[in-house]
């Protein structure tokens, strides 16, 4: 399994709420340090890019100049999307399994600098720079939950800006799953924001035409599941999952408060 797969399968199991034990997130740690680029590879990767906007530690694998997706699904057209959720999501991994180890704070401490010094860090409209915001904004979740003034920079920024053109058609259901995970005094009332928005995809249902929509779909539904269920009217939804009913091969999620 590369570690691009291992991040994908270890996020998608904590989205939807899977148990991992001491010995799996170790394991896993394991694996993930052992993926970081070595020297050659990093000097390759930067030699003809600006360091500062593109990754430290963990450059994804260029098989053809292929593009990783990112946890909620969006393809990227270019490197600063792909190569900075690549590495930040390996990095908000390490983080939550290994906070204390010192090879691990000291690259959170140098991207935090990196991400600083970066326009889509700060900010950027332009390009794939918008959907890198909220890669970010995840990130800081894990790593950085008390700088609320960047939190709220970046949030601002988004507002600011998601109306400007045409975006990857899930950078918002990425910014619900954001919603999950930041602090609450700050994901509260932007989840108030959005909960009717949110409660009516968790009413519908999918089709499922593909091996990856069954993948990927009950995925984004346990994102903005978890989202909701911070609300204290929403938390009986918390333990519920999406489910393929047989008869029709459509997803749904049950919202019925009745089921308690």
């Amino acid at each position: 399994m590369t570690a691009y797969e291992l991040m994908i399968k270890t996020n998608y199991n904590l989205i939807k709420d899977g148990e991992l034990t001491e010995i799996q997130k170790t394991d896993i740690v394991r694996q993930l340090l052992a993926a970081k680029s070595d020297e050659r590879t990093k000097q390759s990767f930067h030699k003809s890019m600006d360091g500062a906007m593109y990754p430290l530690y963990f450059i994804p694998p260029y098989n053809n100049n292929k593009k990783f997706q990112t946890i909620i699904p969006m393809s990227p057209k270019t490197h600063i999307l792909s190569a900075n959720a690549y590495e930040l999501e390996i990095l908000r991994l390490l983080v939550l399994f290994a906070p204390d180890n010192p090879d691990v704070k000291d690259m959170v401490k140098n991207t935090l600098a990196r991400l600083k010094s970066t326009c889509f860090g700060n900010g950027c409209a332009a390009g794939e720079c918008f959907e890198s915001v909220v890669i970010v904004l995840r990130f800081l979740a894990a790593v950085a939950p008390d700088d609320t003034t960047w939190i709220k920079k970046l949030i601002d920024f988004y507002y600011k800006h998601i109306g400007d053109k045409r975006r990857h058609g899930n950078v918002l259901w990425y910014y619900w799953l954001c919603l999950s995970e930041l602090p609450f005094e700050i994901a509260e009332p932007e989840i108030q924001k959005y909960k009717d928005k949110i409660f009516h995809q968790l009413n519908r249902s999918s089709v499922m035409n593909s091996g990856n929509d069954k993948i990927n779909h009950p995925v984004m539904i346990c994102a903005i599941r978890n989202a909701l269920a911070r609300l204290p009217e929403y938390t009986y939804i918390k333990e519920r999952q999406p489910y393929i009913n047989e008869k029709d091969g459509r997803l749904y999620f049950d919202m019925n408060f009745s089921l308690i």
